[in-house]
């Protein structure tokens, strides 16, 4: 009896703890929500306004709709489940246009006989229960309309003993949402690969026939957001599953509370980690992050921590870097940072120690390139054999150059820089799985420079952070030759009835689409 009563009181003490650290989540969120909507409110005052530009204020609005609408899905999922949907007011949702085109989607029992103890008759349909949710297809709006029977036995009817039979309402990303996958996939992709914010999009919508307010976009962005968020997490936990990773960083301009009134922007990063090129697995996970620090990097890798990655991290020369490495951490660097040195002495001055030392790197990457596609342990082989006598000239060359050369001159430091990474910068030779660029990162961070343009700024460190996973995603489906949007869509309509233990079924890379999507 006293243990069981022990066990007993262990069980309320784990409890009373999962309760108390819910309820500071929750705290923290509603402190957070009620932040966002003062924000709002300023926003939305002239003396604000004043302050930025028609498109900056545009932007920021539907930036903190977005974040109100996936704090209140985070909330909602962390409260207990007796107080779920309380207190929550829902407003009236106007009907869809009559002018839409409309296809009916049924859903039938699977089963029409009666069960009830000694009947067994076939069931009458007598009604139906009709959905609707808007649909989109690239310049076309049209109205999925869920029609799902009733049907009763007339024989128990006339007893009284009858019931209703109906097919359960398909489970839904947005619960009771009128967006089909369709549509949150298409609006998702323009917003985080196309780089359309929602302002555009609310004009190309318009022009298609259906206007949607722009905050009513926003919030299905942010519920979309909160709901992909454990698929982004299970993209990471893969990668970290890799021995070799490539990572690099952008800066991007985000709004912060206390710059709200001069407009002024906060200068924060997205880190970019990916597997390399020659590897099967294709996956790119983004990153926002407030500072350029190396800590952002131990904490994605997890250092310090029992699940601390472990293998070799390919970088550029950026001290961030070199900073995260620690035992079960090998730094290796890039050659082409190291090559654009001396390019720029060459292109910019006509230097003939950077034309030399151009040769000695076209002959590295002209070696890359013959043993791209074979085998791991066949590229070190070739690598020790070819590249280490080239790396084995070409150092004995820098050092005699390097007592050549004036002090403090440009030809110098691209010497220097060389000399003083030259351990990892010659990783490669060491390991065929490891680049001798991390190009191949950089291509990844490409699009994210070009849709900067589009942005101007994060609204928020939440709508970065939103950002940064969406476009994880749909960049690792691009990767592994799938179409984001439709990548996207079969996600969505599968993820909620995904059970958690198989949502990593859901990755680019391991991703088949469903049968109603092929």
């Amino acid at each position: 009896m006293r243990q069981v009563v022990q066990s007993l009181l262990a069980q309320v003490q784990q409890r009373d703890a999962e309760i108390a650290f819910k309820q500071a989540l929750i705290d923290k969120l509603t402190h957070e929500m009620a932040v966002l909507k003062r924000m709002k409110f300023a926003a939305s005052s002239e003396r604000f306004a004043s302050t930025l530009a028609p498109e900056q204020k545009s932007l920021l609005e539907e930036t903190l709709d977005t974040d109100l609408a996936e704090l209140e899905q985070e909330i909602e999922r962390e409260r207990p489940a007796a107080e779920k949907g309380k207190d929550k007011k829902t407003p009236k949702r106007t009907a869809l246009p009559q002018h839409l085109p409309r296809h009916d989607v049924p859903h039938e029992p699977a089963d029409t006989t009666c069960h009830t103890p000694g009947c067994g008759q076939p069931m009458q349909r007598f009604g139906e229960d009709v959905a609707e949710r808007l649909d989109y297809q690239p310049g076309v709006f049209s109205v999925e309309r869920h029609v799902r029977g009733k049907w009763a036995c007339r024989c128990c009817s006339q007893r009284g003993e009858g019931r209703i039979v109906q097919a359960p309402v398909p489970a839904h990303v947005i619960d009771k949402g009128i967006p089909t996958a369709g549509l949150l996939a298409h609006l998702l992709v323009a917003k985080f690969l196309d780089h359309l914010p929602l302002y555009r999009q609310e004009a190309i919508f318009e022009r298609a026939g259906h206007l949607i307010a722009r905050s009513t976009l926003a919030q299905w962005v942010g519920q979309c957001g909160a709901q992909l968020q454990p698929l982004v997490q299970a993209l990471a936990d893969e990668l970290r599953r890799h021995a070799v990773l490539l990572a690099d960083e952008t800066p991007v301009s985000m709004l912060k509370p206390a710059h709200l009134r001069d407009g002024r922007t906060h200068k924060a990063y997205i880190w970019t980690y990916c597997t390399t090129s020659l590897n099967a697995t294709k996956a790119v996970v983004f990153e926002f992050c407030e500072t350029r620090s190396g800590q952002n990097v131990r904490e994605f890798l997890q250092l310090g921590t029992p699940n601390a990655w472990q293998g070799t991290l390919v970088t550029d020369g950026f001290s961030g870097y070199t900073a995260t490495t620690t035992q079960g951490v090998t730094s290796a660097q890039c050659m082409a940072h190291a090559r654009r040195k001396f390019n720029d002495l060459w292109a910019n001055h006509g230097s003939e120690v950077g034309r030399k030392a151009l040769r000695y790197h076209q002959c590295l990457f002209r070696i890359e390139r013959e043993i791209e596609g074979l085998p791991s342990d066949e590229r070190q082989r070739i690598r020790q054999r070819k590249s280490r006598r080239v790396l084995a000239v070409f150092h004995r060359w820098l050092l005699a150059q390097r007592q050549l050369v004036p002090t403090g001159s440009a030809t110098m430091k691209a010497i220097d820089y060389s000399l003083k990474r030259w351990a990892q910068l010659t990783r490669f030779v060491q390991d065929g799985d490891v680049p001798i660029s991390n190009n191949w990162v950089e291509n990844q961070i490409r699009p994210i420079a070009i849709g900067r343009n589009n942005w101007l700024f994060a609204g928020s460190l939440r709508a970065g952070k939103r950002a940064a996973a969406v476009m994880s995603l749909v960049h690792s489906a691009r990767l592994n030759g799938h179409d984001p949007y439709a990548y996207l869509r079969d996600v969505l309509e599968r993820l909620p009835t995904q059970p958690a233990s198989r949502v990593a079924e859901l990755l680019p890379h391991r991703w088949r689409p469903s049968a109603a999507a092929a």
